[in-house]
C-alpha cells in the first residue's frame, strides 16, 4: 500500500500548491475520480479495495527533449498510417494542455503541419464542479476546415478526448486520429476517431 500512500501525499501536495482536481489528475496521470478518492479517503477500505486505476509516470521521457522528439517520431509514424488509410492529409496537430503539448509541437514540426493547443475541461474540474467543455487557444492555428490529429499523453477514462473531438467538430475541424503515449482503457476508437497508442494496458480478470 506504500504506493497508494505516496500518491495520496503527492495529491495533497499538489492541492496545497493550488492545483485543481483535474490538474492533479493530469500531473499524476490518473482519473479525477481517483484523485478525489486519494484526497478524501487516504487509505484502502476495510476490505482492502482501492480504485481500479493505474498511475503512469513518464517523467523519464518528459525531462529530456531528445526523448520527447523520438517519441513524437513514433507517434508520427502511427498517425501517418491512419491518415494514409483514410486518404487524408494532416493539416493541424492539436496538443491537449498541458501534457500533450510538448509531443504535439514536435509532431507538428516533423509532419510540417500547423499546431494548436486545446485547454482541457479537466483543468477546471473540482470535486463538486465540472466545466461543460474545454477550449482552443486563440494564439495558435485554427481547426476550421482542416484535418486534425489530437495528441494527449494518457487515456484514463476517455472523457477528455470525447470533449476535444466534440469541440473540434463544433469548430469545423475534421478529427482523423488521436495519438497517445499510453491507453489505459484499451479503446480502438473514440466517437469514430481511431486511436494510436504506443502502449495499451490490458487488465486480465
Amino acid at each position: 500500500m506504500k504506493k497508494i500512500e505516496d500518491l495520496s501525499q503527492k495529491a495533497d501536495e499538489l492541492q496545497q500548491s493550488g492545483l485543481t482536481t483535474g490538474q492533479i489528475a493530469d500531473e499524476l496521470n490518473i482519473s479525477t475520480e481517483t484523485v478525489v478518492w486519494l484526497l478524501t479517503n487516504k487509505k484502502p477500505s476495510p476490505d482492502g479495495t482501492v480504485p481500479k486505476d493505474i498511475s503512469v509516470n513518464w517523467s523519464m521521457l518528459g525531462q529530456n527533449a531528445t526523448r520527447l522528439r523520438c517519441t513524437a517520431q513514433i507517434l508520427c509514424d502511427m498517425v501517418s498510417e491512419i491518415a494514409v488509410t483514410q486518404k487524408e492529409y494532416i493539416d493541424v496537430v492539436v496538443g491537449v494542455s498541458s501534457s500533450g503539448v510538448p509531443v504535439a509541437s514536435f509532431m507538428a514540426g516533423e509532419m510540417e503541419s500547423e499546431f494548436t493547443v486545446y485547454y482541457s475541461k479537466k483543468s477546471k474540474i473540482e470535486a463538486d464542479k465540472v466545466a461543460a467543455k474545454g477550449a482552443f487557444s486563440r494564439n495558435f492555428s485554427e481547426v476550421r476546415g482542416k484535418n486534425v490529429v489530437i495528441i494527449d499523453d494518457v487515456i484514463s477514462t476517455g472523457g477528455t478526448l470525447v470533449d476535444v473531438i466534440a469541440q473540434t467538430r463544433a469548430a469545423g475541424g475534421n478529427p482523423i486520429a488521436v495519438a497517445v503515449l499510453v491507453d489505459k482503457v484499451g479503446f480502438d476508437e473514440i466517437d469514430g476517431v481511431p486511436i494510436a497508442a504506443i502502449m495499451r494496458i490490458t487488465r486480465l480478470g
